[in-house]
């Protein structure tokens, strides 16, 4: 007799449970809808092509990929024989697989928005409740299937959108009683790092370490600079940049020596400078109250499509990872052949 088991990184969830599981979603669905996002629900899978290239190295590792139907089909044995050396290498064949489990709620938008945009009125504001899959290694607080809570605007430049967004925030986890600290940080601000590093090229070699510096240290975070090729004077900019501390006001002025002279970082730095005054006008009853938005110049968000003002929330009081996160990508559609900005 086999003995029931479950495939490694997915969870079983009882009636206790679900219970207060409905409870969180109902009261994160209410906000999106009271600030005026609409339902959308796409398919569990996405064909590869979609999914592959827009989530850098690291996130393209962790894609599920589906077999293709029909393997044991005498005529497609042999195609799949080749195409599965070729998977060994790092490299997609068709004959193997097209088709690929969501890794997030992202991508799905973007060509749900490129497939119907013709029918779609701007700004279009959706939001999604539903799973995805990461081929990841399970661990405590890291699971292989997990439901993803989104809210995204296509169709519209304004930074309001952003002070929105972090409303929803501040908002959803004030009603669940769980006391918050929303990260805030901008690409721009990143692209000028690595403008000031030497060049642009470098952005994604900078993003990548810095995203790992929780997890392994600004030491190990220094040594995989070097193995991606940057010299002992461009790390120690990157250093100075990550040991910016003081109040959100402090760091910008501390940047500002190291950034302020570039395009790319005057303008990531007036971004997170309205969204800080806009949330405290307008979403704080009270001024003078502490802002839960805090800039933190080590967040970089691993995803290589983020162009503006990104998001982390952490849970204060309790250790665990972040429970919120995301940002602007203003050219994402653009790579599924309908150049549009949502954030």
């Amino acid at each position: 007799m086999t003995k029931a088991s479950l495939p490694q990184g997915t969870r079983d969830f009882g009636p206790e449970v679900v219970r207060k599981r409905q409870y969180i979603l109902n009261t994160i669905r209410t906000s999106f809808e009271l600030y005026g996002f609409q339902p959308l629900e796409t398919p569990a899978m996405e064909n590869l092509e979609t999914l592959m290239g827009k989530y850098g190295e690291e996130g393209d590792k962790l894609i599920f990929k589906i077999l293709n139907n029909g393997l044991s089909d005498p005529k497609n044995i042999e195609k799949a024989k080749g195409a599965f050396e070729k998977v060994l290498e790092g490299k997609n064949d068709k004959n193997l697989t097209e088709r690929a489990l969501k890794y997030d709620l992202t991508i799905p938008f973007a060509r749900y928005v490129a497939m119907n945009h013709g029918t779609l009125t701007f700004p279009f504001k959706r939001y999604q409740i539903q799973p995805v899959w990461r081929a990841d290694r399970p661990q405590k607080g890291r699971y292989r299937e997990f439901y993803q809570c989104d809210a995204d605007v296509v169709g519209s430049t304004s930074l309001m959108n952003e002070v929105e967004l972090a409303a929803i925030y501040w908002q959803v986890f004030s009603k669940l009683g769980v006391t918050v600290e929303i990260k805030i940080n901008s690409r721009k601000i990143l692209a000028a790092l690595a403008e000031a590093c030497g060049g642009s090229d470098k952005m994604t070699d900078i993003t990548v370490a810095i995203d790992k510096l929780d997890k392994i240290g600004l030491d190990k975070v220094k040594e995989e600079l070097i193995t991606r090729g940057l010299n002992e004077q461009q790390v120690a900019i990157i250093v100075q940049y990550l040991e910016i501390g003081g109040s959100n006001a402090e760091k910008l002025a501390q940047l500002q020596g190291l950034v302020g002279k570039l395009p790319t970082g005057v303008q990531g730095m007036a971004e997170l400078e309205f969204l800080i005054d806009r949330f405290s006008t307008l979403v704080l009853a009270d001024e003078a109250a502490p802002s839960p938005l805090v800039i933190d110049f080590t967040l970089a968000r691993g995803l290589n499509y983020y162009t503006g003002v990104i998001f982390e929330v952490k849970a204060l009081g309790v250790q665990m990872g972040s429970i919120g996160g995301g940002g602007r990508y203003d050219d994402l559609t653009g790579l599924l052949a309908y150049p549009i900005f949502p954030v």
